[in-house]
């Protein structure tokens, strides 16, 4: 007590002194400086405002801790999720100006995770954060042209941002699709030049494939591609890290709508909500399926408590 009560009393001289006159400089601001001075005489007097007690009290049940990026045995490469802070002293003066506690003027700050995506070694990725209230939908385009107006269309009405994996040749051959896509706010990627078995060819080959689409889809919409599907879901390890050095990321599914087999919407739909789950990534194609049922599948994610969100957005550690 009696360490409190020298540590209060400088607290209070301090404080003073810089409240004394205009030609002091006061980095915290007057009411900040006032709020100091209440919170030494109350430490000084061995109590502490109920007000902020109540508050830190909540601060400790509200709290989480950032969870790093890692790699799981199952679904590999797994972001990591940003941590809650509480920032008492704003929470304080906010509620001090209402004069009670409230909950929601609590301020809340994300705290980033030390260990990103990009400090992982190369790894594909299945999911978002298995906490992450939020899916994606994931659009492999190589044909299925006439259908991509209607599904911009629902996608545009139920503001709905999806992220669309194009084939290279495809991209060449409907630069204007292309270019519609990326202006609506959709994510482009990568999906392979010409539709290979990727785990099948060389090296060389595959250097190809990614690089060459990168290059037809940048000439397009003047960005490059930093997420790459391997057409048909197939790969091996070398496929991976040579997306890696194009400084991309791998990314596969862990929903499949199976909508190239062309099953009735109430079957697609079915399929997809009994599967679906936080951070789930939705496989679809631009079939007369998935045309004709996006929009109920839209929401029917969103009734399930989802967002939807590109797979930039599912995968950041952002909550």
């Amino acid at each position: 007590m009696y360490h409190l009560r020298n540590l209060a009393t400088v607290l209070i001289f301090v404080t003073m002194v810089l409240l004394a006159g205009n030609r002091f400089y006061m980095p915290f601001g007057k009411e900040n400086g006032d709020l100091l001075v209440k919170e030494a005489a109350l430490l000084e007097a061995g109590q502490e405002d109920a007000l902020l007690k109540k508050i830190k009290e909540e601060a400790k049940l509200r709290e989480e801790k950032p969870e790093d990026a890692y790699i799981d045995r199952v679904w590999k490469k797994t972001p990591g999720r940003s941590g809650i802070k509480i920032d008492i002293q704003e929470s304080y003066k906010q509620m001090k100006k209402k004069g009670e506690f409230d909950p929601n003027l609590l301020l809340k700050k994300e705290v980033t995770p030390a260990t990103g995506l990009s400090d992982l070694p190369p790894s594909p990725i299945y999911r978002g954060h298995p906490k992450k209230e939020m899916a994606a939908l994931l659009i492999n385009v190589s044909w299925g042209t006439e259908y991509i107006p209607s599904m911009l269309k629902t996608l545009k009405e139920e503001n709905a941002r999806a992220s669309f994996f194009i084939e290279g040749k495809w991209a060449k051959e409907h630069p204007d699709l292309v270019k519609m896509i990326a202006d609506e706010g959709h994510l482009i990627g990568n999906h392979a030049y010409s539709h290979p078995d990727m785990s099948r060819i060389t090296a060389e080959e595959m250097k190809y494939q990614i690089a060459e689409t990168n290059k037809i889809i940048e000439a397009i919409i003047k960005k490059k591609p930093v997420w790459f599907a391997p057409p048909s879901g197939s790969f091996n390890e070398q496929v991976v890290k040579i997306a890696a050095k194009e400084d991309m990321h791998t990314i596969l599914w862990t929903v499949d709508t199976i909508d190239w087999k062309n099953p009735t919407v109430s079957v697609m739909l079915n399929r997809v909500e009994t599967k679906l789950h936080p951070g789930a990534t939705i496989l679809m194609h631009p079939t007369k399926a998935t045309a004709t049922g996006l929009g109920p599948m839209i929401k029917s994610i969103r009734a399930k408590g989802l967002k939807l969100g590109t797979i930039e957005k599912l995968t950041s550690p952002s909550r």
